[in-house]
This record gives C-alpha cells, structure tokens and sequence, in this order.
C-alpha cells in the first residue's frame, strides 16, 4: 500500500468517525436526547480514534498513531460493552432512541469493533511507512485529509463545549435532563 493510498483510506476513515458524531449530535439536538455519561465516554473514544486518524494525516502513517487508534477503540468498546450489559436484563429499560433497531451504544460497540478490525488491517503493510520526513507536518496536498481533518477537530471542540454545558465543572447527571451548566447561569441572574 502506497503512503498515497493509506493516507487516503486514513481521511476516509476520519470522515467516518465523523459522521458517527455527527449523528449523535443530530440526536443531541434535534431529539434533545442528551449524552448519558457512558454516551460521553463513548464519544471520548471516538475523538481518540480521531486524534490518531489526524496524526497519520499530520506526519504521515506511523505504527504508533495505530496504537493509539487500538487503545482509543478497545476503550470506547469497553465503555459500549459496559452500557448494552447495564440495559441487556429485560427491564432495565434502554437509554435513547433506537437507530435501525439497535441503540446507539450498541452501534458505537460495532463501530469500534469494525476500527479495531480496520486498524489491524492497515497495520499488515509495510510500504505506508516508507514515506520520508517523520516530523515535518503535512497533509500531502490532499484535500479530503485536509477537510476530514478540520470537520474532526471542529466535532471535537464541540463535543469538549457540549459536555462543558451539559455537566458544568462537576459530575455529570445520570440521567441528564437538561444543560446544566445553562441551567446555573440562568438561575444566577
């Protein structure tokens, strides 16, 4: 595999990471489903994944940004896992929406299954690695790289400023009912 076409299936694989916030976001919003804790924590497993999809783009494919992105997914799965066994008892109930029938945390856990199986994948070849400067950032003139990687870190800003207003500096509410943060600001004045 060329550094060309990994750098490639490595913006494709951002923007995909993307779109699964993007999604959350929509319920967020539109469906005022706000993130539960473990939801949050998914979501920090996702931008993990990010970060190294975003160093492979910045400096070109290293096996270290592929660790990262497998620490960053068994985590994310962990936490996905952890959330479907909570709800798994009949009668524990379910937190949000069904999504195809399947609720969100259990499409996250498929997803980080699929980013684990992906980066293992793109870890089998060599040639990537091939590509000369390790430090000098550069996108290689691509601008899907370019593009997948400033949506990336535009969703993770808002993800840290969504969090911020839904849980304020504290713990946040399990489960959430509203921004608490915009909650307190309202009540002070």
């Amino acid at each position: 595999m060329t550094p060309e076409l990994s750098r490639t299936l490595n913006a494709l694989g951002m923007l995909a990471v993307s779109l699964v916030l993007v999604l959350a976001f929509f319920y967020q919003l539109k469906l005022y489903e706000l993130p539960c804790p473990l939801c949050l924590l998914q979501r920090v497993g996702f931008v993990a994944v990010g970060v190294g999809l975003g160093l492979n783009l910045l400096y070109g494919a290293r096996p270290q940004h592929y660790a990262l992105m497998l620490v960053a997914a068994l985590y994310g799965g962990s936490v996905s896992v952890r959330q479907i066994l909570l709800h798994i008892v009949p009668g524990t109930g379910h937190y949000g929406s069904p999504v195809l029938g399947l609720h969100y945390y259990t499409w996250a856990a498929i997803c980080f299954f699929l980013i684990l199986l992906g980066t293992a994948i793109m870890l089998m070849f060599d040639r990537q690695y091939a590509d000369g400067s390790r430090t000098a950032p550069r996108f290689g003139g691509s601008t899907l790289a370019k593009v997948a990687f400033f949506i990336m870190l535009g969703l993770a800003a808002l993800n840290a400023v969504s969090t911020l207003l839904e849980c304020g500096p504290g713990i946040c509410a399990d489960p959430p009912t509203s921004y608490k943060l915009i909650d307190e600001l309202g009540t002070n004045n």
